[in-house]
């Protein structure tokens, strides 16, 4: 029998992997950042989209964004009081978990919280994510290119091709308001445009290189969301008057 093509063997010697020299090397970067950058605030993140997350360190590209191994994050902050790289440090390492990350800035503690107050980039929907309302077609004719009908049935559509023109035979309810999105579902509300996701970050606490620890209430992130809100809704007003 003859030999098949993809039976090669690949030495090991030619592949590259992140071992611990990686780990070395990001546990002296986040402890350079530490030294260089006077707060460190801990984010929660709603909705990860890697995409989102790039575009906001190019707008933030006088901080730095640690996201992901949180473990090897946690080794050069310190673990706990024994072994942390500076006073308190031990007390991010402690929040640092799950869907979490490090935001590094020399900006006030004031500019971070009211950026991130009014932070939010819409995106589709994926599977998981709770519906924000009810979607519902009615019957009719569709914007859609008749190649694409096929497609649209696949995913639970009741649509038909009526001289080339793609009809939805009855009313159809994509999705209430509350409902668990099924990969079918964000399918077509993406096909329509429907964005019903929001990717944010949340701040959950600020360490200072003057060692002070200070965990962020959400009530002094709704006052402040509040009174950003109001700001703009006066300025706007003023603009209105103007003109």
């Amino acid at each position: 029998m003859p030999k098949s093509k993809r039976d090669k063997k690949v030495s090991l010697t030619k592949t590259t992997k992140k071992g611990l020299e990686f780990k070395q090397h990001l546990v002296e970067e986040l402890r350079s950042c530490v030294d260089s950058y006077a707060r460190i605030f801990v984010f929660s993140v709603k909705d990860m989209r890697n995409n989102k997350l790039k575009d906001l360190r190019t707008d933030w590209k006088h901080s730095r964004f640690f996201f992901g191994k949180n473990k090897v994050i946690r080794l050069a902050l310190g673990k706990a009081k024994e072994d942390e790289y500076r006073d308190n440090l031990h007390q991010v390492s402690e929040r640092l978990r799950d869907q979490r990350g490090l935001l590094f800035t020399n900006q006030s503690q004031e500019e971070v919280i009211e950026y991130f107050n009014s932070y939010s980039e819409a995106d589709y929907a994926r599977s998981g994510n709770v519906s924000k309302k009810s979607v519902v077609l009615s019957a009719g004719p569709m914007e859609f290119p008749h190649s694409m009908e096929p497609a649209l049935r696949q995913l639970g559509l009741p649509t038909k091709l009526e001289k080339g023109i793609v009809n939805l035979s009855t009313d159809h309810t994509v999705c209430k308001e509350g409902d668990v999105f099924t990969p079918e579902q964000t399918r077509i509300l993406k096909l329509l445009g429907e964005e019903m996701a929001d990717f944010r970050l949340t701040l959950e606490c600020m360490w200072s290189n003057d060692g002070t620890f200070t965990v962020i209430d959400r009530k002094d992130l709704l006052k402040s969301q509040k009174k950003l809100s109001k700001t703009k809704r006066n300025k706007k007003e003023e603009n209105l008057a103007i003109d």
